[in-house]
């Protein structure tokens, strides 16, 4: 039956036989949308007298929010931190790649940097939604340069700041406009901070603690203040010590403010941290936890040299280098991949691994109302079909493919079953009542393996992950093919 055209002409888009990741658990519940929100079935049916225009058969595989990236430095060769007029469409791009991986919303990020940067950069960085053509701008994360200098990392030491008199005055030389940051990564020891802490707060910035050789008390403090978040937990900060553990021990700190959570950042790639502290963290203070990539220009592209702000960066493997040093310098690990190894490497559930890089990441910018849920109400314009197969998470390509063919000719369900051997990465967009991205219905008909290479860098990174958590048989990385079938 048509839906009740007297409330609303939109499409009502029914997803039916899924498992839908709500209130913390994977049940069995259908869901529904329309126009890039998810109802309450009980209202449209009682209310609204309202029914499914378009029904889907997703066969028994899960409905997850998508993945939220709070940490990403750029990819597929474009540098967020580099002077350009050309900002705005390397921002497109990456967030267009950033589908095929899960992610639906990111917040670029901006490592230390002249003035001048942030002041080209910045105005040109846009607060947006995801869509069928890119992920979603949540907001910019300023990662320095107030920060330590003996915990900089990959930073440019020539372009660490403290903070003197006018502190106000001195954010305003260094940054310009702030209207569109959502995160600042400072140095709580550093003189001045809690000040900063308290206006960027006031502001509606979340503050994160990093790059920092704080104690735990002037992590207290900061936190007292109003910091929420950690930058990549372990990395870039002291070690923990029995006696002072530092950053680190907020996590189970008895002096964080009642109501409050302290959330952390976490690199989960096999390489920013060994799976014994990941497991450590992840079960001292497993709601805090906050999957981010850290991911830097040569994410999706050949080893050799890159950039990272003012840093050249040098890929040896899976490993991200400053030129010349052993010094890491972020990651070249997709969200999906971290989402796997997390999986593995915590032996967590499956449900806390995928809230991990959703619901968490929501919950620490306040947004949890709209993103990183599938509670009434909350945006569904884009949404993960995951297949659990084997022992891994997975999408299925040709699945999603047939689902998407089957809508271009007006059918709907899944129209053939898959094959015992189909494992790989890929997003399903969802918008107002029906499924976009896609020009030509002949392209889906014409795909076959050809179209499915393994991209030569994602694969080898993916055998690693692989080797840690011994997940699946074979894993299918489908940035060609998403290129194809948008040409």
């Amino acid at each position: 039956m048509p839906s009740n055209k007297s409330v609303s002409d939109a499409l009502i888009t029914q997803f039916k036989n899924c498992h839908i990741l709500k209130d913390h658990k994977l049940q069995r519940e259908d869901l529904w949308i329309r126009q890039g929100k998810i109802l309450n079935p009980e209202k449209l049916f009682f209310d609204e007298k309202g029914f499914a225009d378009v029904q889907v058969d997703c066969q028994g595989t899960i409905l997850a929010p998508g993945f939220i990236d709070v940490q990403i430095n750029g990819g597929y060769g474009v540098d967020f931190s580099i002077m350009t007029d050309e900002v705005s469409s390397g921002i497109l791009l990456v967030a267009k790649k950033l589908l095929s991986h899960g992610v639906t919303s990111f917040c670029p990020t901006l490592v230390s940097s002249p003035p001048s940067v942030y002041h080209k950069v910045l105005p040109q960085i846009k607060i947006h939604d995801g869509g069928p053509d890119g992920a979603g701008v949540l907001g910019v994360h300023l990662e320095g340069p107030f920060i330590s200098k003996e915990k900089k990392g990959a930073h440019p030491e020539h372009c660490l700041r403290t903070f003197q008199n006018d502190i106000l005055q001195e954010l305003s030389d260094m940054y310009g406009s702030i209207d569109n940051v959502i995160i600042l990564t400072l140095a709580p020891e550093i003189r001045g901070s809690k000040d900063v802490i308290r206006e960027m707060v006031r502001r509606g910035i979340t503050v994160s603690l990093g790059h920092s050789i704080a104690n735990l008390s002037q992590a207290e403090e900061a936190v007292i203040e109003g910091a929420s978040f950690i930058t990549h937990l372990f990395n870039a900060m002291l070690p923990f010590h029995h006696r002072d553990p530092g950053i680190v021990g907020l996590l189970t700190s008895d002096r964080i403010p009642a109501g409050r959570t302290v959330f952390y950042g976490m690199i989960a790639d096999g390489i920013h941290t060994n799976p014994a502290a990941l497991r450590i963290a992840h079960r001292a203070h497993p709601k805090g936890l906050v999957l981010v990539t850290d991911a830097i220009t040569a994410m999706g592209l050949p080893p050799g040299r890159h950039t990272l702000g003012q840093q050249v960066i040098e890929i040896e493997g899976l490993h991200a280098y400053v030129a010349g040093t052993k010094t890491l310098s972020g990651s070249i690990a997709t969200m999906d991949m971290c989402v796997r190894h997390f999986l593995g490497a915590a032996g967590c559930s499956l449900e806390s691994a995928l809230e991990a890089a959703s619901l968490h990441p929501a919950q620490l910018l306040g947004i949890e109302h709209r993103k990183g849920t599938l509670n009434y109400g909350a945006d569904a314009g884009t949404l993960l079909i995951l297949l659990l197969w084997k022992t891994g998470i997975t999408v299925s390509v040709s699945m999603i493919m047939r689902v998407l063919a089957a809508q271009l000719h007006g059918q709907t369900g899944l129209p053939h079953q898959r094959s015992e051997n189909e494992t790989s990465v890929i997003i399903m967009q969802s918008g107002k009542g029906n499924f976009h991205g896609y020009k030509n219905a002949q392209k889906i008909q014409k795909l076959d393996a050809s179209f499915v290479q393994h991209h030569s860098l994602l694969h080898m990174m993916e055998k690693k992950q692989l080797q840690h958590t011994k997940a699946l048989k074979s894993i299918l990385l489908v940035p060609k093919l998403v290129r194809h079938l948008n040409d």
